[in-house]
């Protein structure tokens, strides 16, 4: 695919994988809309990318709100999903709280929706890609929640890939990235990053931009679709 001038929705492309991806899909001639909810990142993303960029507010969760952002730009080239639908519950599955855990499907529901309401106004040759992560196949203590879920969004894409085509859905799987995501600042994120990647082939955290290559890659290969690209510095290998 031939970005130049297509248009590319990027639902959560307003802060970490989804901001590079919107970058990147822009350095390369697409007509990009970064979709988020916060209007504070909203706001920093126009004064990044001023006129290039159009940016809209939609929450995923909004069925209304996505299906009116989908009829307004069609037709669509290209959606990328970095959304996470709102918090992600992690600790130990025994002490779970059960409402914690069924609230990080909400990741799941806002791709779900997304494809969905999207379908009708993706061109024929579309491409999709959903943000999924590491702990879909290698899950460490504590993460069993974000695991499932991730697992759920690499199934869904295998399992619609055939329904959907010719038009193509792909998964780009990070592994631990830099990116706001992690609140923590200073020395202590350094130690937290440090420790998280320590033991990897690649020993140190991703950067949201080599996220970003990874989904440029799967969007531009026309013979790429149901598969999953682990952009994780070796986590997954022992």
């Amino acid at each position: 695919m031939n970005l130049t001038g297509r248009r590319a929705i990027v639902l959560g492309g307003t802060s970490g994988i989804g901001l590079a991806a919107v970058l990147q899909l822009q350095e390369a001639g697409a007509q990009v809309v970064a979709c988020g909810r916060s209007e504070e990142n909203l706001a920093k993303t126009n004064s990044l990318t001023g006129d290039a960029v159009t940016c809209e507010r939609v929450d995923v969760l909004d069925r209304e709100g996505l299906s009116a952002l989908f009829a307004r730009f069609a037709p669509v080239d290209v959606l990328v999903c970095a959304a996470t639908g709102g918090d992600r519950a992690t600790g130990p599955f025994a002490q779970m709280d059960l409402d914690g855990f069924q609230g990080s499907f909400r990741k799941l529901w806002g791709y779900t929706n997304a494809v969905r309401l999207a379908l009708e106004h993706l061109a024929e040759d579309a491409s999709i890609v959903l943000v999924s992560g590491s702990p879909a196949r290698k899950c460490q203590p504590g993460m069993s929640a974000i695991s499932t879920v991730g697992n759920a969004v690499e199934g869904f894409a295998r399992a619609i890939a055939p329904e959907i085509a010719p038009r193509r859905i792909n998964v780009v799987s990070p592994g631990v990235i830099d990116t706001p995501m992690f609140p923590v600042q200073g020395e202590a994120r350094e130690q937290f990053l440090g420790a998280a990647t320590s033991k990897q082939l690649i020993p140190r955290p991703g950067k949201a931009e080599e996220v970003a290559a990874g989904i440029l890659f799967v969007i531009s290969n026309d013979f790429v679709t149901g598969s999953t690209v682990d952009v994780d510095g070796g986590a997954l290998l022992p």
